[in-house]
């Protein structure tokens, strides 16, 4: 599958999460943004365009309702983040650290997790289009609720993830890896899993498999 990947200008200056604090209108634009550090704050309606950013620390800051477009985000740590209500396109999560990031009621699409952690995250009630999660680790995240369109799960770890009331049909999970998951019979219907965890679920399902 294809994504748009963001569409960042050659030319950025250099900002700071710090310049938007107290506006009223807090938007950061054609900029990139290098080892800062924005914890435990909040911000309401941030808008975020056009952007790089890495080597930062947002742990345990608010930015609901937040507007991000065309951003890569490279060794960030996003842990605890409220990203609820959020509209999250075209963006990138390179190597990045989103435990318990809440992504509640959001819509995302053509965004890429790659080699990121997400393990507590919570995508519930939100529209996921055109996705895809790259050897990311998703042990314990929630999807409950969510419309998935056009999502791939390359090489995860989905220990444990929630996908009660999501339909999982022409979802591919079958390079990922896990125990359990929290999923119905109906649900399932048109997942693709491999051979391995078609007897996973079966067993999951209580049927006595014999040789």
């Amino acid at each position: 599958m294809k994504i748009d990947f963001p569409k960042i200008s050659p030319a950025l200056s250099s900002r700071n999460f710090h310049d938007i604090f107290y506006e009223e209108d807090p938007i950061l634009e054609m900029c990139t943004i290098i080892d800062s550090a924005f914890e435990n704050k909040a911000v309401d309606r941030v808008r975020l365009y056009n952007a790089v950013i890495k080597n930062c620390k947002f742990t345990n800051t608010d930015f609901s309702n937040i507007d991000i477009t065309d951003v890569c985000f490279e060794n960030c740590d996003l842990s605890n983040v409220n990203l609820s209500k959020s509209s999250v396109h075209r963006v990138e999560f390179k190597n990045c650290k989103l435990v318990g990031v809440n992504f509640a009621e959001s819509s995302v699409g053509n965004v890429m997790f790659e080699d990121s952690v997400l393990n507590l995250a919570g995508f519930g009630n939100s529209k996921l289009e055109k996705v895809i999660f790259k050897e990311a680790s998703l042990n314990s995240t929630d999807f409950y609720d969510c419309k998935l369109k056009k999502v791939e799960f390359q090489k995860c770890i989905l220990d444990g993830a929630n996908f009660e009331q999501t339909s999982l049909k022409g979802i591919d999970i079958s390079s990922s890896a896990f125990d359990t998951l929290t999923i119905s019979i109906e649900s399932l219907k048109g997942c693709k899993v491999s051979s391995y965890q078609a007897i996973q679920f079966a067993s999951l399902m209580g049927l006595i498999i014999k040789d």
